[in-house]
């Protein structure tokens, strides 16, 4: 299968915060070196624990954050040469964003159609008003929030979590994006509602050729959603690759720990490999692995040399100095893709 054309692409990009006041040296590195690349008819999945740093990457894809160091490439050209109002505009229309909280997205005092009749009026001038309503029935229905024109009159309040989300994808949808940035769109909804969502975006890419960034904490609606997936910890991308090359054959080991929280219904206790150790140092963190006090095969060199993406096999990565790719990943190897004579963590690293 070949891969399609690169719609965005980073390289090392970067975003520290400082804390602890105007003359404080510390800094918070929430998103350090990240590269990665989203194609075109694409669904890419970011995933991690809460404080990996995938809302904080969303927002330097949106532009909603001044990335530290680093570059984003929309379409071959670098954002950075893009500073003028109507490039921000351009940008924001081909590359909107859905946010996780549905209702606090949308403004309670208006009704539904405020926000996307406003957008389209913003990014779309070309269009009178009753172009713009036609356009806003036509989202709503493709949302699968019918009858649109009823429900284009309601307020927020009216309408359910699923609604509401749906509303956000409407939004972004009536800009004819080429990208959309959803930032944990099923989290707050109960689980009869997140596979509707999930097969709206499948729908959005398949019949709208939109490509998605799916940000999630949940590995397996990224398993059932998504073409490829990245995986984050402490602000880097650890490991990423086609979805089901990454989930069945995981080569960092931090990949692993969020497979075994997945509760499968074969077993009759979820096994936990690798939950052990401190939580990640962020602030000023220096060298080094920064999943090394979590992991049972830390060697020296993980205290001190921060690994860098290797090839582990066709279009997979990820970053781990342990790690075997596959060509070497036989019997000498754990089924997590890591060295067996890797040893345990110890007071060293």
């Amino acid at each position: 299968m070949t891969e399609p054309p690169i719609l965005l692409r980073t390289e090392g990009l970067t975003k520290h915060f400082r804390i602890g006041g105007a003359f404080s040296r510390r800094m918070l590195h929430a998103v350090d070196d990240v590269s990665i690349s989203i194609g075109e008819r694409e669904i890419v999945a970011l995933a991690g624990e809460s404080g990996s740093g995938k809302s904080t990457f969303a927002r330097l894809l949106a532009r909603l954050y001044k990335p530290t160091s680093g570059e984003i490439f929309y379409q071959g050209k670098p954002l950075s040469r893009a500073r003028s109002r109507a490039d921000l505009l351009r940008y924001r229309g081909d590359v909107p964003m859905v946010f996780q909280d549905p209702f606090s997205s949308i403004n309670p005092v208006f009704r539904v159609s405020h926000g996307v009749l406003r957008s389209l009026k913003l990014h779309r001038p070309e269009l009178s008003a009753d172009q713009r309503r036609e356009e806003a029935e036509r989202v709503f229905e493709a949302v699968g929030l019918s009858p649109a024109a009823e429900v284009l009159q309601r307020f927020p309040h009216e309408l359910s979590g699923g609604q509401r989300q749906r509303v956000g994808f409407a939004q972004a949808l009536a800009l004819r994006p080429k990208l959309i940035l959803a930032d944990e769109p099923v989290s707050m909804l109960d689980v009869s509602i997140r596979i509707g969502l999930l097969n709206l975006m499948t729908q959005l890419r398949d019949e709208q050729g939109v490509s998605i960034l799916y940000i999630t904490h949940d590995i397996a609606s990224a398993r059932y959603v998504a073409d490829r997936i990245i995986v984050m910890y402490a602000g880097h991308a650890v490991e990423q690759g086609p979805t089901e090359v990454v989930l069945s054959r995981p080569k960092h080991p931090y990949t692993q720990l969020l497979l075994s929280a997945v509760p499968d219904p074969r077993e009759k206790a979820v096994p936990i490999s690798a939950d052990s150790g401190e939580p990640p140092r962020v602030i000023d963190p220096g060298e080094g692995c920064r999943f090394r006090q979590r992991c049972p095969y830390a060697i020296d060199k993980c205290a001190t040399v921060t690994p860098l993406p290797r090839p582990m096999g066709p279009a997979h990565d990820a970053a781990c100095h342990v790690a075997m790719p596959d060509s070497l990943d036989g019997d000498d190897a754990t089924s997590a893709g890591v060295a067996v004579a890797a040893r345990p963590t110890d007071s060293s690293v």
